[in-house]
């Protein structure tokens, strides 16, 4: 089977960032299917063979810390960089379709009626809300707009796979009659896992016995890391032996950097965007993982890779957001939750871990053993595949 994958930020694992779709590709290669990802990226097009994948790296430049009418300009070059590359696409037996950005969901439409591709259509964000409800999108016709051309990409797709049981349920709300599959985001087992303290890394960083807490991904705005420096503001004030490691790129980047500075805050300390093995080293002298977003109900919907990363290490997870994540988390005695509106909550809910290590350790061995039980990427690999190739002209 052929199947072609339209993903504007597909990553390889040796650059930073998200590579869910590089695990899903990989998992149709490993079930026999050819596979061809039509990317964008800050270059001119390339060609490359990654892992038995062929990728197109198309001529579109995104950067996070590009504003609204950037990042829409982008978002529409992908779609007519896509038709330009038709050729690539004229065979394939299946579509997938990832958003974000919603978009893209225009071209697999476009693919669907041209050729007969059949396409699904991946929900890792629900769109338009998360631009609206973050105030990103306040004309009112221009959300009509968005929530139509939603609904219309729902129903022309074959099936619909959503990261998490809410955005499932939400879709399910849009439209009717719809296969839709919750396929969430993946822990490497394999890669991340549980280790020794490295006491020379943690030398080398200045944090040699200080409780780490890590926040690796975007430094966006939806993120709200001004957060995270309140609690490490407030940690600072009770003199609490903890340092916060600030690990990514993003539109807030400088900003936040000046916000530390300003307060004086000597138990925090950013590091640029590292690929996979620099999150797995950083992930070696760290004893939490903070997962954090704004206090918005549609951030609430989500599957942030950080929480699943931070699983697959038996990181102690820290959650300044509700929804399905803090549920589950709570439930599996794996992370905490501190009031998003209550910096000094955090260091309250904090402190047991700093003063009993046991404690600690069962909270960081249920992290990892839900990885393992619950979001294998081998065994979520294989239930995607079995998806695809539902849905595909040639079964």
């Amino acid at each position: 089977m052929n199947v072609v994958i339209l993903h504007q930020h597909f990553k390889a694992p040796d650059r930073g960032g998200a590579i869910r779709s590089y695990y899903l590709a990989r998992a149709l290669v490993r079930a026999g299917c050819r596979v061809t990802v039509l990317t964008g990226h800050n270059g001119p097009y390339q060609n490359e063979q990654l892992a038995g994948i062929d990728v197109h790296w198309l001529p579109v430049a995104y950067d996070n810390s590009f504003g609204f009418i950037a990042r829409s300009w982008s978002f529409l070059r992908y779609i007519f960089e896509v038709r330009r590359h038709r050729h690539l696409i004229e065979n394939a037996d299946v579509c997938y379709a990832i958003s974000v950005p919603l978009t893209t969901g225009i071209a697999a439409v476009r693919i669907q009626r041209r050729y007969g591709i059949p396409f699904i259509f991946e929900v890792g964000d629900l769109w338009p809300d998360a631009p609206i409800q973050l105030g990103f999108i306040r004309n009112r016709l221009l959300q009509r707009t968005l929530y139509a051309l939603e609904r219309t990409i729902y129903s022309r797709a074959s099936a619909i796979v959503a990261l998490s049981p809410p955005i499932r349920d939400a879709i399910e709300g849009r439209v009717t009659g719809k296969n839709i599959h919750v396929v969430p985001n993946m822990a490497d087992t394999r890669f991340y896992f549980p280790t020794e303290k490295n006491h020379d890394l943690a030398r080398e960083y200045g944090v040699s016995g200080d409780f780490v807490i890590s926040y690796f991904g975007a430094l966006g705005y939806a993120n709200g890391l001004e957060y995270v420096l309140h609690c490490a503001e407030s940690c600072q004030t009770r003199k609490m032996n903890v340092t916060f490691l600030i690990c990514g790129a993003g539109a807030e980047s400088v900003s936040l950097q000046q916000k530390a500075k300003k307060r004086s805050l000597n138990n925090v300390k950013f590091i640029p965007l590292q690929n996979r093995e620099g999150v797995r080293k950083l992930m070696s002298i760290t004893d939490a993982v903070f997962v954090c977003f704004r206090p918005l109900p549609v951030l609430e919907t989500g599957s942030p890779n950080k929480y699943f990363d931070g699983l697959a290490a038996g990181k102690l997870i820290v959650l300044n957001f509700g929804g399905w994540i803090k549920e589950e988390a709570e439930a599996e005695q794996c992370g905490i939750y501190a009031d998003p509106h209550d910096p000094n909550s955090f260091a309250t809910r904090l402190a047991p871990f700093l003063n009993d290590a046991s404690l600690l350790q069962r909270y960081q061995q249920n992290a990892r053993r839900l990885a393992e039980s619950k979001y294998s990427r081998e065994e979520l690999g294989n239930q995607f595949a079995e998806i695809v190739k539902a849905h595909g002209r040639r079964k």
